[in-house]
């Protein structure tokens, strides 16, 4: 995101553009792992004040379809095929914070902050709302959410809405420690772990479920990516998706 003059505020620009380079790099073979980065000191502003006010005079029409928009983007990100990490620095505020929990996982920098400030301008984070229950459960998306409360990165740590913390002049080092543990993974069973796991939810371990995950290790053992797997664990070199 390249809009550090703004904070990297979203807009229906933005949003689009978004929209288009996850389309993208998801479709491109090349692509291991996708780092969604904001330039300047802050990672994300949210929404954009002026963009807001043109919202809140328009029709209800046009809000819903730029509603939709909105919600298209994110979850795009989120069912991205490809790895996706966040990497945070600075202020992380209302969609801000949502674009982080549609991402995988998420490293942030010591001097993150992170706030679901939506209920200050008298609305609400609905459409983010599904993404920061899925990343924090749903006691602490209501602490963030009802009083507003910012918090910094180690609670942000704490409450799983992202993995790592990493001092700020560190922060890159740290992002590509875990790219890099990322890439080890067969890009194919990337594909598949994303694919059951957004199937799967905190509950009973139900008939269903149990016959779908046994399906599917069924399924994906007898893949040609499971197959060079095995085998180049046995004969200890790298696997042919790792880059030399």
């Amino acid at each position: 995101m390249s809009r550090p003059q703004v904070f990297n505020a979203f807009d229906e620009h933005m949003i689009a553009d978004l929209d288009a380079a996850f389309t993208h790099l998801s479709q491109d073979p090349q692509v291991r792992v996708i780092v969604l980065a904001g330039e300047g000191k802050h990672f994300s502003g949210g929404a954009d004040l002026q963009w807001v006010q043109r919202a809140s005079e328009a029709t209800q029409d046009w809000n819903l379809s730029d509603a939709r928009r909105f919600s298209e983007m994110l979850h795009r990100i989120a069912t991205c095929p490809k790895p996706t990490v966040a990497r945070v620095q600075g202020a992380a505020l209302g969609g801000g914070v949502g674009l982080i929990c549609a991402c995988g996982m998420a490293v942030a920098a010591d001097n993150a902050s992170f706030a679901v400030s939506e209920a200050k301008f008298g609305i609400l984070p609905s459409v983010i709302g599904t993404y920061l229950v899925n990343a924090v459960g749903k006691r602490q998306a209501r602490y963030l959410a009802l009083p507003t409360t910012r918090i910094d990165a180690n609670s942000a740590l704490r409450m799983g809405m992202v993995q790592r913390v990493a001092p700020l002049e560190a922060l890159d080092t740290e992002v590509n420690r875990v790219v890099t543990d990322l890439v080890v993974g067969g890009p194919q069973a990337h594909i598949e772990i994303k694919h059951l796991m957004d199937q799967l939810s905190v509950a009973l371990v139900s008939d269903q479920m149990r016959e779908l995950t046994a399906s599917t290790i069924a399924r994906v053992r007898g893949s040609d990516e499971a197959r060079e797997g095995f085998a180049a664990f046995l004969a200890k070199r790298p696997a042919t998706w790792i880059a030399q």
